[in-house]
């Protein structure tokens, strides 16, 4: 894996498309059955680090926290931070928890652990970025491709922001462990690699407002979906192979997202309407339900509404022109939705629990969350918003 850093610095470091693209800072990532105990402690003793920190929840405590504690007892004064969670039963990167999680890091701590999925990663950045120390990542699930990225989705005064903090210094994964991950985690992590396909499509319409651009950035995001696409099999049941292949999907979208410092390749109007909705369940005190479970249904919805923009005429022929280059090749709702039953995911928003109603206010309201032009905020400029009531009657949205 230490080679797809070299590749990431080399391939994406050496393109001339005009965009700022930075070389990686992340110094080591390790994806194997003993990358944890064989690797990391190695690690740690050869940085030098004296005082560290990990934070987890109950949860990953029980997966990964003991073993890190133990594992690491000999090598440096080990602490452990929990994070609690919100009354419905979460722990969400809100206000709440950051405040309490920095109160509770150690003053001597010289670097933390994330040991968790995405929201104890965005965490631990965050905290490690206002501490001003690096932090390693243990992930215990391939759920989401944020791992390697330096950017924090965190809720601020109730609404979903991403801020650039800081990537992990390396990253640890045991494939053992993510093997044993609940299949909906696993589901949840091809369900955001399955966002790629929506989300690239809307990078290409970032174009007609002069957003950052890049052809190589993009090749590679492909490419790590295409990777995932072709072990669905492996990934369904949870061979190493599959497993493998999943996680090395998500750590390269990470990866592409850190050296161009935005997210815009990995993140369109699927992620929008995911986070509006988190933003809403937080609202309603209601259990969150996973990312990447939100994101491949709304990928599977809006591939059908995008493909359905590419038939109007809008009376601006750049516009139209570029919609049809974009979404005319999108694979259809329903092929991406077999894609999603295959590995145990579900496919629609009324399998999450959320109504025709809530959804249309997702679509008239989620392009606002990020500026950032996409298929969603074309909908709403020319008022082409699609009767959201068909996609629940035919179980896509």
């Amino acid at each position: 894996m230490n080679d797809l850093i070299s590749y990431m610095n080399n391939t994406l470091g050496a393109c001339q498309c005009g965009a700022v693209h930075f070389p990686l800072t992340i110094e080591k990532i390790a994806l194997g059955e003993h990358a944890v105990d064989q690797e990391l402690p190695a690690y740690i003793k050869a940085s030098s680090f004296q005082h560290i920190a990990i934070i987890c929840d109950e949860t990953t405590g029980r997966i990964a926290g003991n073993r890190l504690e133990s594992l690491l007892a000999g090598t440096a004064n080990v602490s452990r931070i929990k994070l609690e969670a919100n009354p419905a039963g979460d722990v969400t990167a809100d206000e709440r928890t950051l405040v309490k999680a920095l109160i509770d890091v150690p003053i001597d701590a010289d670097v933390l652990i994330a040991a968790g999925a995405g929201t104890i990663h965005d965490i631990v950045r965050f905290c490690a970025f206002q501490r001003g120390i690096p932090f390693i990542s243990v992930p215990t699930a391939p759920s989401v491709d944020g791992f390697t990225s330096a950017g924090a989705p965190l809720i601020v005064n109730g609404t979903k922001q991403t801020i650039q903090t800081k990537a992990p210094l390396a990253l640890f994964a045991d494939i053992e462990v993510l093997r044993n991950a609940p299949q909906k985690m696993i589901a949840a992590g091809f369900g955001d690699m399955l966002g790629k396909i929506t989300s690239l499509a809307d990078w290409e319409i970032s174009r007609l407002r002069d957003e950052p651009y890049c052809p190589t950035a993009a090749g590679i995001t492909r490419k790590a979906l295409d990777q995932c696409l072709s072990r669905m099999d492996d990934i369904s049941a949870k061979t190493c192979e599959g497993i493998t292949s999943l996680m090395e999907s998500l750590i390269l979208s990470g990866l592409v997202m850190l050296m161009l410092d935005h997210s815009r390749p990995a993140s369109g109007g699927e992620h929008h309407l995911s986070h509006y909705l988190e933003m809403k369940a937080l609202e309603n005190h209601k259990r969150q339900v996973l990312h990447g479970a939100k994101v491949g249904c709304a990928a599977i919805m809006l591939a059908d509404v995008y493909r359905s923009l590419t038939e109007r005429d809008i009376g601006d022929e750049r516009v139209g022109n570029t919609m049809r280059s974009a979404y005319e090749q999108l694979p259809a709702g329903e092929k991406m939705a077999e894609w999603m039953r295959h590995v145990g995911g579900p496919v629609s928003f009324k399998e999450l629990d959320v109504d025709a109603p809530l959804l249309e206010e997702a679509m008239a309201h989620a392009h606002n969350l990020r500026d950032r032009y996409t298929g969603l905020k074309i909908m709403n400029q020319y008022g082409l918003l699609p009767d959201i009531r068909q996609y629940v009657k035919h179980g896509r949205g």
